[in-house]
């Protein structure tokens, strides 16, 4: 069974509210799955690997690199795996684990992006804790020597390619409340750990030509069974690397009939996470692109704390049109403080 016959099959087992909120059906009724409970330790390196009982996870890679010329530029990576049946005890082509990969490269005037698709059980894609190791066909994402750091991160697609290593001696961030991030007021929660603080180096290619690359990387993780509730229909991600050195996430989470849902952690410089409270926390679009059909909000005013943020797309663009199409590129901060760091936008349907 190739590639596309395996999504399709996913696909045709998905209940339709699942296909509009995007792989794996975020939304739908878990009860079969792993639940997420708050007071859940989480310990590394186990929880670099995947978690099979949960039916959807992801490591994701965003990084906010400058050429040899000062040109700035954004690179993303990220596996998926579903859980297409609870309780999967199955090998090889019986095994219920669905992989996808994206990969991107986002210039001020360019946005590339490829996909894949995989089974589990079959060796074309997996992960592991320990060496740690994430691929897809021949896209990797493994630790580079004995321990978890430093990394080598590797993708390409039509026009493009990347090699990077990514290096860092702090602990993993936990978000949330100790890595239990709800993400609505009716219990719809995940687990989600980052690492914002990869240095990055490597070299990326265009059409054809290198170039040597550096900059600040960011590596979300996070495994559910039903991390939205079945009337959110999207939500709106920043990462933000301050010039203080502290580092913000933020998160809303939009529904047709209720107010978004809105979440954050500020983390300090030496790696102290601490929960932003919903009124230290202010995102407001100030200026959309039309985006593939799609009206899209690339510049936003962000209010985090006594900060006031403007964070502008390099690249209004950034368009991934894969199975599930949604928006991913890098940003500029200016205002209170300037910074850099990455936006990602699901759910903004054609015509809207």
């Amino acid at each position: 069974m190739n590639a596309s016959a395996i999504l399709f099959a996913v696909l045709a087992l998905l209940p339709l509210p699942a296909l509009a909120q995007g792989f794996a059906g975020l939304g739908t009724e878990s009860e079969a799955y792993a639940p997420v409970r708050p007071g859940t330790p989480i310990t590394f390196p186990d929880d670099h690997g995947p978690h099979p009982g949960h039916r959807i996870e992801w490591w994701y890679i965003t990084a906010n690199l400058t050429d040899a010329d000062g040109a700035p530029l954004g690179v993303q990576w990220t596996l998926f795996r579903q859980a297409n049946a609870p309780d999967d005890a199955g090998e090889g082509w019986e095994s219920q684990q669905y992989w996808m990969g994206h990969a991107a490269v986002t210039t001020a005037d360019a946005h590339h992006h490829a996909e894949r698709l995989g089974r589990g059980g079959v060796g074309q894609a997996g992960a592991r804790a320990a060496p740690f190791e994430a691929w897809i066909d021949d896209w990797s994402f493994e630790s580079a020597g004995e321990g978890w750091s430093p990394l080598r991160l590797r993708a390409k697609g039509a026009d493009f390619a990347y090699d990077l290593t990514l290096s860092t001696d702090a602990p993993m961030v936990l978000q949330g409340d100790g890595g239990y991030s709800r993400k609505s007021d009716r219990g719809q929660a995940s687990y989600y750990v980052s690492q914002p603080f990869f240095t990055v180096s490597g070299t990326v290619t265009l059409d054809g030509a290198a170039r040597e690359v550096r900059g600040r990387g960011w590596m979300d993780r996070e495994w559910s069974s039903q991390p939205l509730a079945p009337d959110q229909t999207g939500w709106d991600w920043f990462s933000l690397h301050l010039e203080s050195g502290a580092k913000v996430m933020l998160f809303r989470l939009r529904s047709d009939d209720r107010p978004p849902y809105v979440a954050g952690n500020w983390i300090d410089p030496d790696g102290t996470s601490t929960p932003l409270r919903p009124d230290e926390i202010g995102m407001e679009p100030l200026a959309t692109a039309e985006v593939h059909g799609r009206t899209v909000p690339v510049d936003w005013r962000l209010r985090i704390r006594d900060l006031d943020l403007t964070a502008r797309a390099l690249n209004r663009q950034s368009w991934n049109g894969t199975s599930f199409p949604y928006w991913e590129g890098p940003i500029e901060i200016d205002g209170t403080e300037g910074g850099i760091g990455y936006l990602e936008m699901t759910g903004y349907a054609p015509g809207e």
